[in-house]
């Protein structure tokens, strides 16, 4: 995209390549409008939190590519994106994003099953006989 700054944005295993320009506030996700993408009214306010933080909801608009992981992953990842792509555009942004905790990473991801367990810590239920 021409004129537009680039973030990468990535939580679980959801992956977001995110594209900020100068703009009216619209939000595409895959070639879908955001609130139609998502489904959710919790992931629609959790990907504009960036931009309402900024109160800049009307002034950019952004598209983004994710992959991997399922929605709420992917909302998670494309909220990171989309302030890496501000800072990027702006380093200015860079002191209340890192306020609001926009530019951190969340790096929490799914534990693994372990053998002879129902799930990763849970066991099977005992049964003394």
């Amino acid at each position: 995209m021409k004129n537009s700054n680039y973030g990468t944005g990535r939580r679980k295993c959801a992956i977001a390549r995110v594209w900020v320009k100068p703009g009216s506030g619209n939000i595409q996700i895959n070639g879908r409008e955001f609130d139609e993408y998502l489904g959710r009214p919790v992931l629609e306010i959790l990907v504009k939190s960036p931009l309402t933080h900024l109160e800049a909801e009307s002034q950019y608009d952004v598209v983004a590519k994710v992959r991997g992981g399922g929605i709420s992953g992917q909302a998670g990842a494309i909220k990171l994106g989309i302030a890496r792509a501000l800072v990027e555009m702006d380093e200015n942004l860079r002191k209340p994003l890192r306020g609001g905790q926009f530019l951190t990473r969340d790096s929490r991801v799914k534990e693994r099953k372990k053998y002879g367990r129902k799930k990763a810590r849970r066991g099977f239920q005992f049964v003394k006989r």
